[in-house]
């Protein structure tokens, strides 16, 4: 395809963006307790206006540190002081032909009572004992804090009325004063004058995923009784003042883009009625367009729906375009949307289609900075797509109370855009045993060090686990890890042998300088329950076991316990899983929990936690209720075990002591672990490499 529509240039206002393609808001955890731009955010944002966009969102900016502040690693604009680094951050990205917009924002009652106060506290902290304070803070305070928080002896978080916890943060709220009210319009306009004083190009108002202005907006969260509640206009009253003061105060010329979110979409979530839906997002969306903002950014959901807006990989790109092609035919300013955009051809088709007028792209900068260049240059296959697995999000939020960042599963280069490997291969040979995420990443990455890689591989097709991984129903995306990964070192000039097992008599043919073993792992199988009716999840993924219209016992309740689970049921077969925690999917993300569970309780699941598998036979199975050690037994024809699974490390073994060519061992085969783990050590290695 030729993609007239996407690289043709369009305005927001008066500011000239010179494709279509924009870069979502996104937290990450770049920042610093002060607020101000640090280099490594300058780094991330500059990677992705060289990659091409057209325009970048800064991530979520705080207006207000005390109530306001949502990250330790947050940008901020609530202070003079900021304005120098922002400026400078700006002007890395304008050498590009980029523009940059900052997202102004306040988290309301989605903030943890631990953040309450937290900040400006630790600005003086870090003044007076720099890296030492940040020790103590994430050794001796966090810890306990977050104890004192799950009991609700924290600070309480603002919100237009006090309402409801929030699904994820779950704290305590209050309700602010008209007073405080009219503060934070303040506290709003005055960040956007410190934006256009740092040479940036715009605003947008950050009035959705149920963050503060979205709870102003909204009649779940919004029950005052004076002008800022009640009827719709008085709801939009907090939203459309900030829009009033910035216009006084930045002029005509700065462009101003709310980021509505249009559905509530607690229907989707069984709770019809709650909050608002389309129909009064569109009002809101004309409302906006009338008063005379730039452009749209249209968007759903919140916290309390989080799947909505921010999706799990079983999601269908595109899901969710009606709601700005709907916003589209009401407003007459650009609309801007992301709607699980994942590639290319489906990006120039909703622009044709005339559902947007620019694209959005989020998680897919993240998973690759060059999308746009990759596109232009007529090499889209080498692009590394995003595969929503949300690792991006999780190790966020886990890595925001160390004073650390995210990650993600397909680029370790986040975070360390600045980071060049060498290239001193100098055409020294490398086999790589395995041609899963571990092996081909590591196998990219030599052969950009200059290195003469060839890949061998056991099976007749690239993907190691992702193979299983892609197997549950919607999960295909998983498969584009390697995919992705293969159409890259092709192009790079490694050489790929299918169909080929490695034994020591086969490495040692290719007189290499160095081995990396990527052999993965085997899913664990305990000798005591080896029986005709009972497998491991490998089987029933990789289709080489087929039930149908059985009594099917699934021992574990991790993600491919419950991936698996699904397949079985919708195979027709009736499901009781088993799981020895107190609970199902221990320490699984809660966003794919939320994603499976209501699949499998509507096709009849029965759950079984706090239960041990004590034995197994032709048509029952023998559990130990861990709680008070009774025996149960459950009718069950076939049993399928997802235990785990456990390096493979019989090839490692037989060569790691070899004289002749250096072995490393990495991914599943050295330690069981994720995508990002595979990535993460194959970027580990290569670079330790001499």
């Amino acid at each position: 395809m030729k993609y007239e529509k996407l690289f043709t240039p369009m305005k927001i206002g008066s500011v000239e963006i010179k494709n279509r393609v924009v870069m979502a808001p996104m937290c990450m955890g770049f920042g610093q307790y002060n607020g101000c731009a640090t280099k490594k955010m300058m780094d991330y944002y500059e990677e992705r206006a060289k990659g091409g966009v057209g325009l970048i969102f800064t991530e979520i900016t705080r207006v207000n540190d005390v109530t306001g502040a949502s990250s330790f690693g947050q940008l901020g604009m609530s202070h003079d002081y900021q304005i120098p680094a922002l400026k400078e951050m700006a002007r890395r990205i304008h050498r590009h032909n980029c523009k940059i917009m900052v997202e102004l924002h306040h988290p309301g009652r989605q903030n943890l009572g631990l953040m309450i106060g937290t900040v400006p506290l630790c600005v003086v902290g870090d003044k007076l004992m720099g890296e030492l304070y940040t020790k103590i803070l994430t050794g001796a305070v966090i810890p306990p804090g977050k104890k004192l928080q799950d009991k609700d002896i924290v600070p309480r978080t603002v919100a237009p009325s006090k309402c409801e916890k929030s699904k994820m943060s779950e704290s305590v709220n209050r309700g602010l004063s008209t007073k405080a009210v009219k503060k934070l319009i303040c506290e709003f306009i005055e960040g956007a004058v410190r934006v256009q004083k740092a040479d940036c190009d715009g605003v947008e108002l950050h009035a959705s995923h149920g963050y503060l202005i979205q709870q102003f907006l909204s009649p779940n969260t919004n029950k005052r009784t004076d002008e800022y509640g009640g009827s719709l206009e008085n709801r939009m009253r907090f939203l459309t003042e900030i829009i009033d003061g910035i216009r006084k105060n930045c002029g005509k010329d700065f462009p101003i883009v709310v980021r509505l979110t249009v559905d509530e979409m607690y229907d989707r979530i069984g709770q019809p009625g709650k909050g608002y839906g389309i129909e009064e997002g569109l009002k809101m969306a004309k409302i906006l367009s009338d008063k005379g903002i730039d452009a749209i950014d249209v968007s759903s959901a919140s916290y309390d729906t989080f799947n909505y807006w921010l999706e799990p990989t079983t999601f269908d790109c595109g899901w969710r375009k009606h709601l700005a092609a709907k916003v589209k035919e009401v407003v007459d300013i650009p609309v801007i949307a992301a709607n699980l955009i994942r590639s290319p051809k489906q990006a120039e088709l909703q622009l044709e289609e005339g559902i947007q007028d620019f694209i959005s792209l989020g998680r897919p900068l993240i998973a690759d900075p060059h999308w746009v260049n990759k596109t232009q240059s007529g090499n889209e296959d080498l692009i590394k797509r995003c595969v929503c697995c949300l690792y991006c999000f999780e190790s966020m939020m886990e890595n925001a109370y160390k004073y650390s960042h995210g990650h993600c599963s397909v680029n370790p280069f986040v975070g360390r855009e600045n980071t060049y490997l060498k290239k001193n291969g100098n055409g020294r040979k490398a086999l790589i045993i395995g041609a899963g995420p571990a092996g081909l990443s590591a196998a990219e990455l030599l052969a950009k060090r200059e290195f003469d890689v060839t890949v061998i591989e056991k099976e007749n097709c690239a993907g190691g686990q992702l193979n299983l991984a892609k197997k549950p129903p919607h999960k295909e995306k998983m498969g584009w890890v390697c995919a992705d990964l293969l159409n890259n070192v092709k192009e790079l000039g490694v050489q790929i042998e299918f169909g080929v097992k490695a034994t020591k008599d086969i490495v040692d043919t290719y007189k290499p300088d160095i081995v990396v073993n990527a052999t993965g792992g085997n899913a664990v199988f305990p000798k005591p329950f080896e029986r005709e009716n009972v497998t491991t999840v490998t089987e029933i993924l990789n289709g080489n076991i087929t039930l149908e219209n059985k009594k099917v016992a699934v021992i574990g309740s991790g993600m491919t316990g419950l991936e698996t689970s699904e397949l079985l049921a919708e195979q027709g077969n009736k499901v009781t899983i088993v799981e020895m925690a107190d609970k199902i999917a221990p320490g699984a993300w809660f966003q794919h929990v939320d994603d499976a569970m209501p699949k499998l309780e509507s096709a009849g699941t029965v759950f079984m936690p706090g239960h041990k598998l004590l034995s197994i036979n032709d048509s029952s199975i023998a559990l130990e209720r861990i709680s008070d050690k009774k025996t149960v037994t459950v009718d069950a024809d076939y049993v399928v075990l997802s235990l785990g699974v456990r390096p493979d490390t019989c090839l490692y073994d037989e060569i790691k002591n070899s004289s002749d060519y250096k072995v490393y061992n990495i991914g599943d085969s050295d330690k069981i672990g994720r995508i990002a783990n595979a990535t993460e050590a194959a970027f580990q290695l290569v670079s330790s490499i001499e």
